[in-house]
């Protein structure tokens, strides 16, 4: 039986009294040190070898994880874990979204947990400022909201690290694309081509950037702007990281992606890489790749290549006030290339389509489709005349055999 958050506390308050006051012991310290206190203190009680053991992990657990969550975040199958109040945790193991039969005290436990979690990173998170991401060292993602922005209780999301490295090779052998597909795609980012990848929640949006990303060449200045650093594109030399943030608890402080964006501009980058578009900042991203930045790189949440681009220029209009049919144009004449992402049901993420982006006439974006998904029979081939509102394809007038790609 797991300890209460009451009892772990006060084994917490036991264990803390023989630490150095101001020095962090190691894990290894740390666990030595809670063995010693569990043997001590259960010496004679009728606690089992193995209840000894399980009780010095979950205290070990408690003060350097994530207490009950910890050995899901451990466990490979488990994908995304998911705290909507303290009551109710899902998991999503092996694609699949299931409930879970744990559970904290409280709300202070759990307030506890998410406090304590992201202190140890540095970063606040408390009922003034109640909202806060960070990234862990082996890339895995969390999002944490206290109330009164969650009146329901704490609210807890951890995507993990799914452990697909972020290699072209690796999405190759997973099946996240084609091989013929990715060369391509390859040849494109070789050649300066604007792109620009697309897709719903936990498609792999980032992951298949920095693919992409590996295959600009060394010579070349990058300077990638994000929300939270996710990025990993340690084999470029020539590279800059800017990462925004959001305002103190003053108010003050805010570093928003469009000012990164506007002094990225400042560093004579060659390529401009913006881990994800979803506001303001699209109006600064368009600017750059139409202002001698080509070859640059960005991701945002679209369910089609074609709601992407109207979402795109939504948000350009939005920032700038130009009139719609000019946010189109400026949107249609930066992005060169788009790439979809999915996520099936069973968790496989994969390419649905591959784009150019040609123009926009007649009211329209003018898309020449290179390569389309065939969900239902998991096979590749050429698109056919789109099917999607207002899109224009210009492949309807000279089609492709399948797997042959005409230049973007």
């Amino acid at each position: 039986m797991l300890p209460s958050y009451r009892e772990k506390q006060v084994w917490i308050r036991r264990i803390a009294s023989h630490l150095e006051p101001g020095a962090e012991p190691t894990d290894d310290e740390l666990r030595r040190i809670i063995a010693a206190e569990v043997s001590m203190r259960t010496q004679g009680s009728a606690l089992t070898v193995h209840e000894k053991t399980s009780l010095i992990h979950h205290l070990f657990d408690a003060m350097r994880g994530l207490d009950i969550l910890q050995p899901l975040l451990e466990e490979p199958a488990v994908t995304e874990i998911m705290v909507n109040r303290p009551s109710q945790i899902y998991v999503e193991r092996n694609g699949r979204l299931e409930k879970t039969n744990l559970a904290f005290d409280s709300a202070s436990h759990l307030t506890h947990v998410i406090s304590r979690y992201f202190g140890r990173a540095n970063k606040l998170v408390h009922e003034r400022s109640p909202i806060a991401d960070m990234r862990l060292s082996d890339g895995s993602r969390v999002h944490a909201i206290l109330p009164p922005a969650a009146p329901e209780g704490p609210v807890l999301s951890i995507r993990k690290f799914t452990g697909i490295m972020p290699t072209m090779d690796a999405l190759i052998e997973n099946n996240t694309i084609p091989a013929r597909q990715a060369a391509f795609l390859i040849e494109s980012v070789r050649a300066r081509k604007n792109i620009f990848i697309s897709g719903g929640t936990a498609s792999g949006k980032t992951t298949f950037l920095n693919a992409l990303a590996a295959f600009i060449p060394e010579h070349e200045r990058i300077v990638t702007v994000e929300d939270a650093a996710e990025l990993d594109l340690t084999g470029k030399h020539n590279l800059v990281r800017l990462e925004a943030r959001t305002s103190a608890v003053d108010g003050g402080g805010a570093i928003s992606l469009s000012d990164l964006i506007h002094s990225s501009l400042r560093l004579r980058p060659d390529r401009v890489i913006v881990g994800e578009v979803r506001g303001m900042e699209a109006y600064d991203m368009i600017q750059a790749m139409q202002t001698g930045h080509p070859g640059s790189m960005s991701t945002g949440h679209g369910n089609s290549t074609y709601e992407m681009l109207n979402r795109l220029a939504l948000l350009l209009m939005t920032a700038s006030q130009l009139p719609w049919e000019a946010c189109r144009r400026m949107v249609a004449s930066s992005i060169n290339l788009m790439v979809h992402l999915v996520r099936l049901a069973d968790g496989r993420r994969l390419v649905q389509e591959i784009s150019s982006v040609t123009g926009f006439h007649d009211d329209t974006f003018r898309l020449k489709t290179h390569y389309t998904l065939s969900q239902e029979a998991d096979t590749e081939k050429t698109t056919p005349p789109s099917t999607e509102t207002g899109v224009k394809n210009d492949d309807d007038e000279k089609k492709s055999p399948q797997g042959h790609f005409p230049e973007a």
